[in-house]
């Protein structure tokens, strides 16, 4: 393979270009190496940008028909391009989510069999489409839900008849199919576009090079402009209501002093107070989010500016923006700032206006004065000028002085030499100005204005991207060779890549606060700078992802991993990775991004092996491959319900209370995520993901606990108990959004039969352990399945899952008995083990308790059941077995040893002791009975649950008992303190992560120490222990909680494990689920998956199952205090030998294998155990019967 180059941000512009291997459907000579070695035969890209939708009147067009009749025929009486190109823009909105394709009886169309796709955008769907040799059309739009189902406008087809060629644009209204649509010619060229509504939209065409429309203008959705001859703006200002009712804080202070700002720079004003107020936290996103909502719709014309009778020059607006830009600096630099407050604070950047020295003079923008004043214009354009123009910006200015002004300028040069040159050259200059006034310039234009304050690397890197853009441009509107266009189009990322990267470096000085305000000024030049550069990858990856779907999409990718031809994936990951990059830089979760960035890099540098140790080369590639694409799907992921959670409500809230139209407050949130970069990313990692499915066979779905449910599909957020209606009677089967991992199935409704899960889940979590005792439990990822899954909502199904794959069909409701809902795993018997079931007997009582505690500690290796729990005791007798496990040797020669830390116990009884010590017995008994019976309905199970656990938390460990557990252990000890219950770690009552572990305490903290074990005692008393026990049928009376203490390691990696496949229910395979760093992570279903390694008992034969991709580990500092905290870094799994090092894997693999196997026959069951690697040694932390 040719080697490959690696972009590093330290890097000087290097643009390399290698020999490109042939190929059967390529004539490649040389290709360019961007990031890496790139092979894709890709086509021309042709993303342009689209011709404004003209609302002119036009010369009648003429119809094939008419053609023929006045031309005969001749070819000389028509245009040489019979083509017809038509835009056409359907005014109508959807809901979230779903999306508008047309069907029609062209080719072009589909022919009534395929969809033709829409692009969204604030003012409708639009799609840009070319005809030849038809004469007449008919189609219809459809409305594609997110299940998938088609919704047909309603009426007979749509009949259009065409012109002979030439540029049109229509605007459709959905159901109006009698509907005469009005053909409506446009001058230029066709330009199609690929995404509508980005950044490099523009409204109208260019005039000239030097004068380019702004995509400000663009963006415009308020009123239409009207050239006045006298001061009549008053005239024609609108009425606005504003409605205060249910608002406060700071809605409520933005809205009641909007009522009191008419024009552009008392609005800015008010901006500057509510983002200058000092706030903290959430109440500084708040501020910011209304800051952001507000200023967008004041500069798209949907909150209206008017005069107020003042005359207040554009200095002032650029003071007040001044401000405004230093604030949001100061907090961009703070320590604190979430990713949210990052996300939101660069969407305000770009609606201010610019405060360069000619914009604070005293008198700014004077030559409108005076091309007002001209005598070589005639008198009546003079006075639509100076009205409409000149009088109102030095009186009141507002962004809809842009808006006419550029209007002007289409006017004044619509019919070149009907004005004088020198007049339409100052009026370009000019408009050029104002542009810059209102920081509306192209990208070029603002990257120009920056060049003067770069050093020599700087203005070398933006000359190398100008030039690129340029030519990238110029390729777009030719037909330029396929290699070429693919050439320049990673020439042009790489550039945009090198020159942002310069950019955000510069940036990262932060804000002196004696700058000058001419540094003030340029750092926000330079800050638009970079958004905008954001705003162009946007462009360049959805003219990738167009070429990519030419070729096939993920169906070609697939067949190309299939004959092991994996060079072919060089293009689209190098592609993801420049995505990446950018959302790096964007500052959204950077270090998040670096680890992906390097996971792609080395993936793509390591191939394809035929052989990787002992497993399938192209199955290893392919694993690992999609671990890291799964990653990047949920960083995407994670932005978006980012902004879904902050941005719909208070969109509604505000729109409401300022009148603004339901269609823009319904669409504000959809067209923040699909105007940045991120959207992008996500549409590229979703095909890469769809491409590695398919390979692997998994469609997507997850099986973590086999078998066949028959029950009513129902639809919930997360698995909350009370979030069933109780009137809900026959079995269930849940379709859950999220998941934490801790969550109790049953104690959600004992009629819950299965789950599916829309996220990706450890199978060996707390979740996936317990739904093992009662359910069905799967995954689903796939967006083409979640979709199949939303249609039968509410329905009866069957839901079958094995390793064979899953099933979900329609079904009838058999009954509301026992046999309604069926599981295959049901048995307590799995391939002739046997395991002891649970019974309340198995619970020591409470005089058992009292009888055998002593009020002492209890050294680990004395714990026993009665005294100690199961917990505790297992972990005593594992001290035990430790001593002798260094003998056991698997058939295959890997022993079987393993250690376990020191620890102690404080037994059953402790905690009643200090509660008769505090004189809160009496409390405490009264709290217990009542929560018996407290019902879910009105909080009052929650209130007693929060009573009881406040109670117990103020207990404080006596000092005698602290002192004697800190003569246990080192005096330097980090100890982890852990829930050892009578209620848990039981054989059909596993509880697991159902109680609390404090980790990194010690008794040289008393106060800490202390706490740990109090909050250790109150989880046995919280909403979903409480609530368990009552599923289970055990008494909150016979619940009791003994607390292990034992020495907390640093481990490498932690792992879980199950001695019997829980997915194959098979007795001879042990199944592994690995993560770095401490157990949580694993144990608590932090939403990522671990590595999965299975491993054969008799035959030492390991398999990867899955390589991990969970974003962070967790540690504790050998260093550091012992103050109950752990650390989280983020993880880069290309530097982990459990994914790259095959022979570490298998290694591995087999001593797991050989520990549980041990178990398992030491217990005489099947075992769920816990435990470690530090350096070479695993430890065992813990050991339960495994559900089964």
């Amino acid at each position: 393979m040719d080697s490959l180059r690696v972009y590093a941000s330290t890097m000087r512009p290097c643009f390399c270009v290698c020999a490109h291997p042939s190929t059967p459907t390529s004539s490649y000579k040389t290709h360019l190496r961007f990031v890496l070695p790139s092979l894709l035969p890709l086509r021309p890209l042709r993303l342009r940008l689209p011709p404004p939708i003209s609302a002119l009147s036009s010369p009648q067009t003429q119809t094939r028909d008419q053609e023929q009749e006045q031309g005969n025929g001749n070819p000389s009486s028509v245009s040489m391009d019979r083509k017809v190109r038509l835009q056409v823009r359907l005014d109508h909105q959807v809901q979230f989510g779903d999306h508008v394709v047309v069907r029609g009886s062209a080719k072009e169309l589909g022919s009534w069999n395929k969809n033709v796709p829409l692009n969204w955008t604030e003012n409708g769907w639009v799609c840009n489409l070319e005809f030849r040799g038809t004469d007449h059309i008919e189609f219809k739009f459809v409305t594609v839900k997110k299940d998938s189902t088609l919704v047909w406008e309603g009426g007979e087809n749509r009949v259009l008849k065409l012109p002979v060629a030439g540029n049109f644009t229509t605007v459709a209204t959905w159901d109006a199919t009698q509907q005469n649509l009005e053909l409506q010619p446009c001058d230029d060229q066709p330009q199609l576009q690929e995404e509508v509504g980005n950044a490099y939209d523009a409204a109208t065409s260019s005039v000239s090079e030097k004068a380019e429309p702004s995509p400000f203008v663009g963006q415009w959705q308020g009123k239409p402009v009207s050239f006045m001859r006298s001061n009549e703006h008053r005239s024609h200002e609108t009425h606005m209501k504003w409605d205060t009712s249910g608002l406060h804080g700071v809605p409520l202070k933005l809205v009641q002093a909007d009522q009191n700002a008419r024009n552009w720079w008392r609005k800015l004003d008010i901006v500057r107070d509510i983002i200058a107020e000092g706030l903290q936290g959430e109440d500084r996103l708040e501020a910011l989010l209304y800051s952001a909502i507000y200023l967008k719709w004041i500069n798209t014309g949907q909150i209206t500016c008017f005069e107020d009778g003042g005359h207040h020059r554009p200095n002032r607006h650029a003071e007040i923006s001044r401000l405004i830009f230093r604030e949001l600096e100061r907090h961009t630099t703070r320590k604190d700032i979430s990713p949210q407050e990052v996300l939101v604070i660069r969407k305000i950047h770009p609606c201010l206006p610019s405060f360069k020295a000619e914009f604070t003079a005293s008198v700014p923008l004077t030559r409108i004065r005076d091309i007002a004043h001209r005598n070589d214009i005639p008198h009546d354009l003079k006075l639509q000028i100076k009205h409409t123009i000149q009088n109102k910006l030095h009186r009141n200015a507002g962004p809809e002085d842009l808006v006419a002004t550029e209007a002007m300028l289409a006017k004044i040069t619509k019919n070149p030499g009907e004005y004088s040159e020198p007049f339409v050259k100052e009026f370009k200059i000019f408009h050029l100005e104002l542009k810059d006034f209102f920081n509306a310039g192209s990208l070029a234009e603002q990257l120009e204005s920056i060049q003067e304050s770069m050093d020599e690397y700087g203005i070398s890197a933006l000359n190398s991207f100008l030039e690129c853009k340029k030519n990238m441009d110029t390729a777009a509107e030719s037909t330029a060779a396929t290699e070429d266009v693919i050439k320049l189009l990673f020439k042009t990322m790489e550039s945009l890549n090198v020159l942002r990267e310069t950019i955000v470096k510069g940036l990262e000085s932060g804000l002196r606060n004696d700058a000058p305000d001419s540094a003030i000024a340029m750092r926000q030049k330079w800050r638009l700078c970079e958004i905008g550069l954001e705003d162009y990858s946007f462009v360049l990856l959805s003219r990738f992802l167009n070429e990519l779907e030419v070729v096939g999409g993920a169906s070609w990718l697939a067949a190309n991993v299939q004959s092991k031809n994996v060079n072919m994936w060089n293009d689209p990951l190098g592609a993801l990775i420049i995505g990446i990059h950018q959302l790096k830089l964007s500052g959204w979760k950077p270090e998040e991004c670096g680890a992906i960035e390097n996971e792609l890099i080395a993936w793509s540098k390591r191939g394809l092996n035929e052989r990787e140790g002992n497993e399938d080369g192209k199955t290893i590639w392919t694993l690992r491959l999609k671990a890291t694409l799964d990653r990047s799907k949920r960083l995407t992921d994670e932005y978006t319900e980012e902004l879904l959670k902050i941005f719909p409500q208070k969109v509604e809230i505000l729109g409401k209370a300022l009148g603004i139209p339901e269609n823009s407050v319904r669409t504000y949130t959809e067209a923040e995520i699909r105007a940045g970069v991120i959207f992008q990313v996500s549409k590229l990692s979703t095909l890469l993901l769809k491409a590695v499915r398919s390979t692997l066979g998994s469609q997507g779905w997850d099986v973590l606990v086999p078998g066949a449910a028959l029950g009513k599909l129902v639809q919930v957020e997360r698995i909350v108990p009370g979030s069933l209606p109780s009137s809900v009677e026959e079995p269930i089967i849940l379709v859950v959004n999220k998941a934490d991992g801790d969550e109790e199935v049953t104690a959600a409704g004992r009629n819950i039969v299965g789950v599916i899960l829309q996220q990706e889940l450890p199978h060996l979590s707390h979740l996936g352990v317990r739904a093992r005792q009662a359910i069905v439990f799967v995954t689903c990822e796939d967006e083409e399945n979640v979709a199949d899954i939303q249609r039968l909502i509410g329905s009866y199904v069957r839901l079958e899952a094995s390793t064979a794959g899953v099933n979900l069909k329609l079904s009838s409701l058999v009954g509301t008995d026992d046999n309604s809902s069926i599981r295959s795993s049901s048995d307590d018997n799995v391939s002739g083990v046997e395991v002891p079931s649970f019974s309340s007997s198995r619970i020591a009582n409470s005089d058992q308790i009292k009888s055998a505690s002593s009020g002492g500690v209890i050294l680990l290796p004395d714990a026993e059941i009665q005294t100690s729990g199961a917990k505790a005791a297992a972990c005593g007798r594992l001290s035990s077995l430790s001593e002798v496990s260094d003998k056991v040797y698997s058939d295959q020669g890997v022993p079987a040893s393993f250690r376990v830390p020191s620890g102690a116990v404080l037994p059953f009884g402790s905690m009643e002791l200090e509660l008769e010590k505090s004189n809160s017995t009496e409390a405490f008994r009264s709290i217990l009975e009542k929560i018996e019976t407290a019902k879910l309905e009105g909080g009052e199970l929650d209130d007693l649950c929060h009573q009881l656990q406040e109670l117990i938390s103020s207990l404080k460990l006596r000092k005698e008992m602290i002192e004697s557990i800190g003569k246990i252990f080192p005096s330097n000890a980090h100890l982890i303190v852990r829930s050892s219950a009578n209620v848990e770690d039981l054989a059909g009552m596993s509880a697991a992560g159902l109680y609390e572990s404090i980790p990194n305490v010690s008794p040289s903290n008393p106060t800490v120490f202390a706490n740990a074990v109090s909050k250790v005692w109150a989880s046995l008393y919280t909403r979903r222990a409480v609530l368990s026990r009552r599923a289970a049928g055990v008494p909150q009376k016979e619940a009791s909680m003994a607390v292990l203490i034992q020495e907390m390691l640093s481990p490498d990696l932690s792992f879980v494990l199950h001695t019997v496949s829980p997915t194959k229910q098979d007795n001879n395979l042990v199944e592994a689920e690995i993560a770095s760093g401490l157990g949580e992570t694993l144990a608590s279903g932090t939403r990522g998956t671990p590595w999965r390694l299975s491993s054969g008992k008799f035959d030492g034969q390991v398999q990867t199952l899955a390589f991990a991709n969970l974003s962070e580990e967790l540690l504790v500092r050998g260093a550091g205090p012992a103050d109950g905290e752990v650390i989280r870094l983020i993880v880069d799994y290309s530097k982990k030998p459990l994914t790259v090092d095959s022979a570490f894997r298998r290694q591995l693999g087999q001593r797991l294998c050989a520990v549980g196997f041990f178990l398992e026959r030491k217990f005489g069951c099947p075992q769920d155990v816990e435990g470690c690697l530090v350096g070479k040694d695993i430890f065992i932390v813990q050991t339960r019967p495994q559900p089964l």
